[in-house]
């Protein structure tokens, strides 16, 4: 059972992915990060001689700080943070007990070397479905240029970023699963939500709309998100909300059914 000022890792399992999930910081020592050199989905590698004063990515924010094994390391880096206003716990193990609970972890080698993202302008399904699983698991702090199509390699090699969802792109299409699928293969984020959810991403991305009946859906409000938003930044700031109650239908609500009024004839 978590001391206080502890979260055990099924707990936190639970807040990773949704939009006001806490800020994860992995303080582990280099010879540790070498051991296992994976990340919490969502967190982020800092020194943990680098916390005092916190960084600003923290202010206002619950966070949870990641050690090795929930020791010292953590503990102190969480009490530093608490004397400066930060609500801050311990993840109860480290990274060590999130492993050994089978959790979905990030393999450092996957990540880029900038959080800098790009893209075709005016997305639809995966353009907007690929930063959501980005910002909520990969890279919080993720951004992402809509760029003219024939421009796409071009500007993420000028400007140091990752090319996503084109033809030559590393992270794209790949025989018949769509982009948002490549990235979590990728990423070893392959969980019972996220993989259904990604088949009906991919289902409204390949217009396979037999594979999940929710990608008509999909398809209907992605297209009238595109119609409604000349700017694909707002129209990816909307997108979030809507794949977030989707992530959420996906997690715990895909066997519930409506119907009104009740106990009418079948």
């Amino acid at each position: 059972m978590p001391q206080p000022n502890q979260i055990a890792p099924a707990q936190l399992a639970r807040l990773v992915g949704l939009p006001d999930a806490p800020a994860i910081l992995d303080v582990r020592l280099p010879e540790d990060l070498a051991s296992d050199p994976r990340l919490i989905p969502g967190s982020f590698l800092m020194p943990h001689t680098a916390c005092d004063p916190a960084p600003t990515r923290l202010l206002g924010r619950r966070a949870v700080v990641v050690c090795a094994r929930g020791r010292k390391l953590s503990e102190g880096v969480a009490a530093l943070l608490r004397t400066q206003g930060i609500a801050a716990e311990v993840l109860e193990g480290g990274s060590t007990a999130w492993a050994a609970a089978d959790l979905p972890m990030v393999p450092l080698a996957a990540l880029p070397a900038s959080n800098l993202w790009v893209t075709r302008h005016r997305p639809k399904v995966d353009r907007i479905a690929c930063p959501w699983l980005i910002r909520r698991f990969v890279d919080p702090a993720a951004r992402f240029l809509y760029v003219a199509p024939a421009e796409v390699a071009a500007v993420a090699e000028r400007f140091g970023g990752t090319p996503f969802d084109i033809e030559s792109a590393f992270f794209t299409h790949r025989d018949d699963r769509c982009s948002f699928d490549t990235m979590i293969e990728i990423f070893g984020l392959s969980t019972p939500a996220l993989e259904r959810l990604a088949t009906v991403v991919r289902a409204a991305d390949t217009d396979r709309h037999d594979l999940a009946p929710q990608a008509a859906g999909l398809l209907a409000l992605s297209v009238g998100l595109s119609r409604q938003y000349r700017d694909d930044l707002e129209q990816l700031a909307a997108g979030m909300i809507l794949y977030d109650a989707l992530f959420r239908w996906a997690r715990d609500g895909f066997e519930e059914g409506h119907d009104w009024p009740a106990g009418r004839p079948a």
